[in-house]
């Protein structure tokens, strides 16, 4: 969104390249920076050849990690509104931070596309994506446990992290259409990671920790679409997709144990069956979690007249997932020591296959009666699921109806108000079913309940949309709520912060309410907007045998008003304010955010661009001294005129020089502020060739 390109194509001149090549350097009181970022593209009337490239340590980000990771490349499950939703489960890396959030960062990044077309009925096409990032992180943070009767410690951290990260995604399509009637799409997806942190913490309650973490993933992705077309009055569409997935984390931990004293981790070691008589706890632990999961539906149309068709379909979900890992000590004298807990009847590995099934059959009737299309419709499921494990298999099968309705009013071309109700089935993933322990971190262990069974959540959604072309007003909001029945919830031990949690399928509804709003209007050259987000939710958890209800109010406003002129100075203010408040137990807390911005940019004599954005963020829990900081990165550039294939640029990123960044946020036990450093003050020149 930061780049424009202006082509002018010129008679006979069908194959070309065009694009333009960044590079630069700067200083920082630490370290040289360098950066380098080519974007080339070739055009034929036949095919197309892209590449983009980043090599930068300056803390400039084309792709997170966290873009790459969720990155599906256009992929969607048949089963989306099927109303069953199976969690696979994630084990990649719980990284410290954001890449926009850290002390160094050194990033490379290269991505090609292509896309070819053999005839009219054949189109190819696929990309390449390669990230690898380096990056230092520093944090501390204060967490606030719920229900203070319950004993539990407050807790300071300390934690410096060295996260490295390389990430490659290959993608592959084509598009075969011999005619009108048929239609055939094939798309294969590969991923592959090898990711790895190291982690120091000191904890005021449990003293120093060293961390090892990492895991090499891969997982390959395949969708099939065929659309066939009878007659005018029936319509097919079969699509089919495969997921493979493998990944292998592995954890160690490094304590400091006093064989002859009392450390905060003995309690939990001598559970865990350590062995106590050395200097050191060496914990480690192996995972591995492969998943296989076909998702396929027909679907078949019949247009009754131009007002209404029906819609049935015929779909299936096949999945399987093994789940293995194994807990193990280095004694200090080398020996690879392999413990027997002393709680969970000694589980201390798992061997488990998970199988999930679900054959469906559903029916919709859509018709249109004035402003009001209507769609009612209900699918019947024949679900079964197995696990087995420790000798033992656990089986469930069951037949379930869920319905769905969907109103659409269509007030106006350009103004409409969508109700939608349904009712959706949630199954877990292999690792909630597990028995054996899982060591998620030194101080948060788990096992699982092979007898948990699927939650039920009833959704119901209000979304209006509104575009006046004549008075250039665009008004969007949605309302939505859900209430979870047999939702998979913890239960909960500690011993001083260290927990240790299994699981369960609550009698207590969980519920969630989100409103979110965004009104915009242009009045000239000036643009008026206002968004608006409210969320409450109610989440009902166990701790230490007793039930504690975690709830959570969210509300976001945040008005603007900016300029769009062509040639004159523009510039965009905004003003964020939120309240965050959690109730857990007897604990409650409350955060106020204020967060004014206002970014400016000029285009001076045809040939200057001068840019700014600051940023000012406060934050107050009403018991201890507000907190802030401040953010200011501006630069300057300049070329000759729109048609000189040279520009220079001077940017400064973080001109004030702050150290750190503040944070507030909740989880299900827990409420903690955080203190994140980030990079200093960056100065870079840089020049950048048109071609």
């Amino acid at each position: 969104d930061n780049i424009a390109i202006n082509i002018k194509l010129k008679e006979g001149k069908e194959n070309f390249w065009f694009g333009d090549i960044t590079t630069g350097g700067g200083a920082s009181p630490d370290k040289a920076l360098y950066l380098l970022q080519p974007k080339l593209f070739y055009y034929n009337p036949k095919y197309t050849i892209n590449f983009i490239g980043d090599l930068n340590n300056t803390g400039e980000l084309a792709l997170t990690r966290r873009d790459i990771r969720g990155f599906g490349g256009g992929f969607r499950a048949p089963s989306n509104s099927s109303g069953t939703t199976i969690n696979l489960g994630d084990n990649s890396l719980n990284f410290l931070t954001n890449q926009a959030n850290a002390l160094e960062i050194e990033n490379k990044l290269a991505t090609a596309n292509f896309s070819y077309a053999p005839s009219k009925a054949l189109d190819l096409s696929g990309f390449v994506i390669y990230n690898s990032s380096r990056i230092l992180s520093k944090e501390s943070s204060f967490i606030q446990y719920t229900n203070p009767e319950l004993g539990i410690p407050d807790e300071a951290i300390e934690q410096a992290n060295n996260e490295r990260s390389n990430q490659g995604l290959v993608k592959l399509s084509t598009s075969y259409k011999p005619n009108t009637n048929n239609q055939m799409e094939y798309d294969i997806l590969g991923r592959i990671s090898n990711d790895r942190q190291n982690q120091n913490v000191f904890s005021s309650v449990l003293g120093s920790t060293k961390q090892l973490e990492e895991v090499r993933p891969y997982s390959i992705n395949q969708n099939i679409n065929y659309y066939y077309t009878l007659d005018e009055n029936s319509i097919f569409a079969f699509e089919a997709q495969h997921l493979y997935k493998n990944e292998n984390p592995f954890y160690n931990a490094l304590l400091i144990n006093d064989p002859s004293g009392t450390d905060a981790f003995d309690t939990t070691a001598e559970a865990l069956g350590l062995d106590t008589s050395f200097n050191t706890y060496d914990l480690n632990q192996n995972r591995r979690i492969t998943s296989n999961q076909l998702d396929a539906k027909l679907d078949y149309y019949y247009i009754i007249n131009q007002k209404s068709n029906l819609n049935v379909t015929s779909g299936t979900i096949f999945s399987r997932q093994d789940f293995n890992s194994n807990i193990f000590q280095f004694l200090d004298d080398g020996t690879l020591f392999e413990p027997t807990p002393t709680f969970n009847d000694g589980r201390a590995k798992n061997d488990t296959k998970y199988i999930f099934s679900d054959i469906y059959l559903a029916f919709h009737y859509r018709f249109k009666s004035g402003k009001f299309t209507v769609t009612p419709g209900f699918s019947i499921h024949s679900y079964g699921n197995k696990n087995s494990q420790f000798g033992e298999t656990f089986k469930n099968n069951f037949v379930r109806v869920l319905p769905d309705f969907e109103t659409r009013i269509q007030f106006k071309k350009s103004e409409s108000l969508t109700i939608r109700y349904d009712i959706k089935n949630q199954f877990t993933d292999v690792t909630r079913l597990a028995q054996g322990l899982v060591i998620n971190n030194f101080n948060n262990i788990q096992f699982g309940e092979p007898d948990l069974q699927n939650a039920l959540s009833h959704n119901v959604s209000l979304l209006y949309s509104s575009f006046n072309l004549f008075n250039y007003t665009n008004v969007f909001a949605r309302a939505a709520y859900s209430s979870n029945i047999d939702q998979i919830r913890g239960l909960t031990d500690f011993e001083n912060v260290i927990r240790t949690s299994t699981f369960f399928n609550s009698n207590f509804a969980d519920e969630n309410v989100n409103v979110v709003g965004q009104a915009q209007r242009t009045f000239g050259k000036i643009v008026a907007s206002l968004n608006g987000n409210f969320n409450y939710s109610k989440i009902n958890q166990f701790v230490e045998g007793q039930q504690s209800v975690n709830e959570g109010y969210t509300q976001s406003y945040t008005p603007g008003i900016r300029t769009n002129f062509k040639i004159a100075p523009n510039f965009n203010f905004r003003y964020r304010y939120s309240i965050t408040e959690n109730n857990q137990g007897t604990r409650k807390t409350k955060f106020i955010t204020n967060a004014p911005s206002v970014s400016f940019d000029a285009y001076i004599l045809k040939k200057v661009t001068l840019k700014s954005n600051y940023s000012y963020t406060n934050q107050n829990d009403g018991v201890n001294d507000s907190q802030s900081f401040q953010n200011w990165d501006a630069s300057i550039s300049y070329r000759k005129d729109r048609d000189a294939k040279w520009e220079f640029e001077l940017k400064a990123t973080n001109i004030l020089n702050i150290d750190s960044q503040i944070r507030n946020s909740a989880n299900a036990v827990s409420v903690f502020s955080s203190e994140t450093f980030i990079q200093p003050r960056f100065l870079t020149f840089r020049f950048t060739y048109t071609l």
